[in-house]
């Protein structure tokens, strides 16, 4: 079995935590920042045990910056 080192972040989004993987599209969420990570963590296996051929992106070194948007 492969084992893959998957770049995520977590965040408090009204009470809960959001956990999101950058490498693909998935996330999940906890009451705590364990549990958004563990479900993360159950989410993504059932992700690749369902596609066994998906590619990943690679995330060397995440950086969180801030963007201005004006809107109408």
């Amino acid at each position: 079995m492969k084992k893959i080192n998957f770049k995520n972040i977590v965040w408090k989004e009204g009470k809960y935590y959001v956990a999101q993987c950058l490498n693909v599209d998935v996330s999940s969420f906890g009451n705590t920042k364990k549990e958004a990570l563990v479900n993360l963590q159950e989410a993504l296996a059932l992700y690749f045990e369902d596609n066994k051929n998906i590619k990943t992106s690679k995330v060397e070194h995440p950086e969180l910056v801030d963007l201005m948007l004006n809107h109408a």
